[in-house]
């Protein structure tokens, strides 16, 4: 009896799980299955074979795979950097972190517009040094979008695997040492490989973050670079074409779930490996 009673505190969740989860969801993707002959896959085969909506996909995963790299790449040293500081030291760090966090991505994103632009700091800052005789085109490619989600996701990065590398200890690195590897090989050989864990989380956020976002592609890719994201704005608010919009987001989201099913399973396989 007890047992049922604690089963029963479920419910209020699982109420509030699919009423507001569940089934907008459900709500948002079941037209794309329907047309007047019944439930169909035609729209999703017309997708896929459409060279203009494949560019776009092919965009958008090569921005979140890129992005996704680099993050990782600047994210692991800078987190164990943090996690080995001092107290005080630390606190610092994580505040400076989850700062830009508590501004909008909107602001941000016109801060790099800004950087980005002919008349901003780079490009006067190289004119001005005379590495460049005028002014290039910085803003609205899609260097310049990597760049926006690269600051915009990477606290996301480094907040995850902080924890993880607190929990390394130093022991590790001072054996490596006297075994006679010096600190970049124990790096590589030692924590980088016990960080996977935090790694793995953090690279979801920071490819899910970036595979969805449309603010930042908006204002830093511009019209010549759209995304997903962008293009399902386009076809909901401006065209109303709904069904299109709901295949738009069911694609993005079965590629999310892919995702982070195979980066998931990578990281089993890195276990069963011992790694």
């Amino acid at each position: 009896m007890k047992n049922k009673s604690i089963y029963l505190l479920l419910i209020p969740g699982l109420i509030v799980i699919s009423l507001f989860l569940f089934l907008p969801i459900l709500m948002t993707t079941l037209p794309s299955f329907i047309s007047d002959n019944g439930l169909t896959l035609g729209r999703y085969l017309a997708f896929f074979k459409d060279d203009y909506f494949m560019s776009i996909l092919t965009r958008t995963l090569r921005i979140g795979i890129i992005t996704t790299i680099i993050c990782v790449l600047l994210g692991v040293p800078v987190s164990f950097y943090v996690a080995k500081s001092s107290p005080k030291l630390k606190g610092l760090l994580l505040a400076a972190a989850i700062f830009p966090q508590l501004t909008d991505s909107v602001v941000r994103s016109f801060a790099w517009m800004t950087i980005l632009g002919k008349n901003g700091i780079i490009n006067t800052l190289l004119v001005s040094t005379h590495l460049l005789q005028e002014p290039q085109k910085f803003l609205y490619t899609e260097s310049a979008i990597i760049v926006g989600s690269v600051y915009l996701f990477l606290p996301l990065m480094i907040i995850s695997m902080v924890g993880v590398m607190d929990s390394i200890e130093d022991d590790l690195i001072e054996a490596a040492e006297s075994l006679g590897a010096n600190k970049f090989t124990a790096f590589l050989k030692i924590i980088f490989p016990l960080s996977v864990p935090g790694m793995i989380v953090g690279s979801v956020l920071v490819f899910t973050g970036t595979f969805t976002a449309y603010t930042t592609p908006q204002l830093l890719g511009g019209n010549q670079n759209t995304v997903l994201a962008t293009l399902l704005y386009q076809k909901a608010m401006t065209l109303n074409d709904w069904t299109q919009a709901s295949v738009l987001s069911t694609v993005m989201i079965l590629i999310t779930l892919t995702v982070m099913f195979g980066i998931n399973k990578f990281a089993s396989k890195l276990y069963e490996r011992g790694v």
